[in-house]
């Protein structure tokens, strides 16, 4: 703390040449400025060490070099960074021993790679502060990208088609409206390479929130007597009658399908862009909310609106899902195991249908 104290102090000091006089910047101070940046270079370089050490230990786990191979490797990365740090204090010893010497003197002090810098430049009749070389901060680093990236994220849309299958009711005879029932999907998926040297295979799995509506016809609306769910109709004409239902789930698919490989100096990795894919699988979760609306003008022509919440659904859901995908877009089907209601008269298991965006 008091080290970064004396840097705001430096950076003070500069931007207010104008008013303090020059003898107040000292050579002192600029040594001390040199002297921390040794601390950060032994760190920096281990640090760096530190990393490719750990990219040659993947390439030998994925038996893409041998141990002797490996072993050479480390020896020659450990001899380049300590070099590194050699060169890197002599160049900062040099310039202490500088300033040391010339202690009535003004020279340029400029290190970028090397952290804290600033410049100070004298002409005859005054100070004059050259404000574009001041950098007061830490020096970010240029890390090597990771050897292999084996998981990927990204973000899962859907959009698409609702309805229910009813049983011993074909989907011609469906009480629900194909156009007006939909469903939305939004979440975040991982997906994981199965395979140590091939991705022919990908596990992908995540979290979604899923929103189920049926657009329900012929006036009727689902009624619940005794915590039995029927489809009545209603004693007025409806203008509106829907039921949604709000999910949270866990989707899991295997992913198969050709990828491409890209090879680098230092990493490599596997793209499906522009690729056909398939996957396979289900989900499971929770039925965060389920409410029914209704709409329609009473016996005295006033307009109502009613919603309807939590009806006796199941707790939790669960189904199968699939799609066809070619790059980002594809086809997704999705079929809940579980049924709508926990007691209804004639079991329902919502169906969807429709697109699904992988934005990987």
């Amino acid at each position: 703390m008091q080290t970064i104290t004396k840097y705001v102090a430096l950076l003070v000091l500069v931007f207010s040449a104008q008013l303090i006089s020059a003898q107040e910047i000292t050579n002192k101070d600029k040594i001390e400025l040199l002297e921390a940046q040794k601390e950060r270079v032994l760190t920096e370089e281990k640090d760096l060490l530190k990393l490719e050490v750990e990219a040659v230990n993947v390439q030998l786990d994925n038996k893409e070099i041998s141990l002797e191979k490996a072993n050479s490797l480390k020896e020659e990365l450990a001899t380049k960074h300590a070099l590194n740090i050699e060169n890197r204090l002599a160049i900062i010893d040099n310039r202490i021993a500088l300033l040391e010497r010339n202690e009535n003197g003004s020279y340029d002090i400029e290190n970028h790679n090397d952290g804290f810098t600033f410049t100070i430049g004298k002409d005859e009749d005054s100070y004059k502060y050259d404000l574009k070389s001041i950098y007061i901060g830490p020096q970010t680093k240029k890390e090597p990208k990771k050897y292999d990236r084996r998981t990927t994220s990204d973000l899962v849309f859907a959009i698409g088609f609702n309805n229910a299958i009813i049983e011993g009711q074909s989907l011609n005879d469906s009480p629900y409206k194909l156009g007006g029932s939909g469903f939305v999907e939004l979440g975040w998926a991982w997906k994981t390479r199965v395979l140590n040297n091939s991705n022919a295979i990908r596990l992908k799995y995540g979290v979604s929130f899923q929103w189920n509506k049926l657009d329900i016809k012929d006036n009727l609306y689902f009624q619940e007597v005794d915590d039995v769910v029927t489809l009545e109709e209603f004693p007025i004409n409806l203008s509106k009658s829907k039921f949604r239902s709000t999910n949270l789930v866990i989707p899991i698919h295997f992913e198969f399908g050709p990828s491409k490989k890209i090879e680098r100096e230092n990493y490599y990795r596997y793209s499906t862009h522009k690729k056909f894919k398939i996957g396979v699988g289900g989900y499971g979760g929770f039925v965060l909310q389920s409410m029914q609306k209704l709409k329609y003008d009473d016996m005295h022509g006033d307009f109502q609106k009613q919603k309807i919440k939590d009806f006796n659904t199941n707790n939790f859901v669960y189904g199968l899902s699939s799609y066809i995908s070619w790059g980002h877009v594809g086809i997704y089907a999705k079929y809940d195991l579980s049924t709508i209601f926990k007691d209804q008269a004639i079991d329902q298991n919502n169906i969807s249908l429709g697109l699904r965006f992988d934005m990987d």
